[in-house]
């Protein structure tokens, strides 16, 4: 099955989410666990969890993907800042574990100043109080296109925080087409070198989701802005490609494309009929 979704606002909680995918054609979909830029998250709605789960098996929904707020840094220089985002990741488990055995992907963080090996460091120590062998969510770590004082701009960086978390079963990777691209692996020209060495750094079995999409700008550009599917430097063609790649093609997708509800209903449609 080709598990294609979208971003969906979670202000009307899971069943909302879950019927919004179904009538754009998805089977699956991401959403926030809180305002993007942090804050509190609502109270869980138990009655509403107990409906989407009815509905997800009716309707074929069987993965779905939490994504952390964008502030959540866990390698800041700051020690508040640090504070702040574990006990922001702590809670957003614990709520996912009521939707037991998804995924929550969040970004590495940015060192800031401090070095990347400084900034690795900080992220698994993070990981090794938060994770715990009980838990049912994976933990997706996800590329970056290595702006600034980012960490995890390259395989290397992603492996070396995998290999100090000692849970490290509990985590896994989610793979940003436009981040990788403008990091300066070539997906486009080379998809199957970049994914060899995926497999050589991290190992292929770590690759848990897919971000599918365009980006603004040219190859190894180091920046992240994303694209509709088409309309960057990426291309359809390169799509066409990564959704129906053997080692990829069995992945969730989800677009996080500048787009409304009716776009997202047209490049499902489009990533649908480039399906083989």
């Amino acid at each position: 099955m080709f598990k294609i979704g979208c971003h969906l606002s979670a202000s009307k909680g899971f069943l909302a989410m879950g019927k919004t995918s179904i009538s754009i054609g998805a089977n699956t979909f991401q959403f926030f666990t809180r305002n993007p830029r942090g804050g509190a998250a609502k109270e869980l709605d138990t009655a509403d969890i107990s409906a989407f789960l009815d509905y997800s098996r009716d309707n074929g929904i069987d993965v779905i993907l939490a994504h952390a707020p964008y502030t959540l840094n866990i390698c800041s220089a700051d020690a508040g800042i640090r504070e702040f985002a574990k006990n922001t990741f702590i809670d957003d488990i614990r709520r996912m574990e009521a939707v037991p055995g998804n995924l929550y992907n969040f970004h590495p963080g940015s060192h800031v100043g401090q070095g990347a090996e400084t900034g690795i460091k900080m992220i698994a120590d993070t990981l090794n109080e938060i994770i715990y062998p009980e838990m049912t969510t994976t933990i997706l770590l996800e590329t970056m296109s290595g702006k600034g004082s980012e960490v995890g701009r390259s395989f290397e960086e992603i492996r070396e925080i995998l290999d100090r978390v000692e849970l490290s079963d509990k985590l896994g990777v989610c793979l940003d087409t436009c981040h990788v691209y403008d990091a300066g692996y070539d997906i486009v020209n080379d998809l199957d070198g970049v994914l060899e060495a995926f497999d050589k750094v991290i190992g292929l079995d770590k690759l848990r989701a897919i971000h599918i999409n365009d980006s603004k700008n040219p190859f190894a550009s180091h920046k992240d802005r994303h694209e509709v599917i088409g309309g960057g430097s990426i291309g359809e063609e390169a799509f066409a490609r990564i959704i129906n790649h053997p080692e990829l093609r069995d992945l969730p997708f989800y677009l996080e494309t500048p787009n409304e509800l009716d776009g997202y209903a047209k490049e499902i449609e489009l990533l649908k009929s480039l399906r083989k």
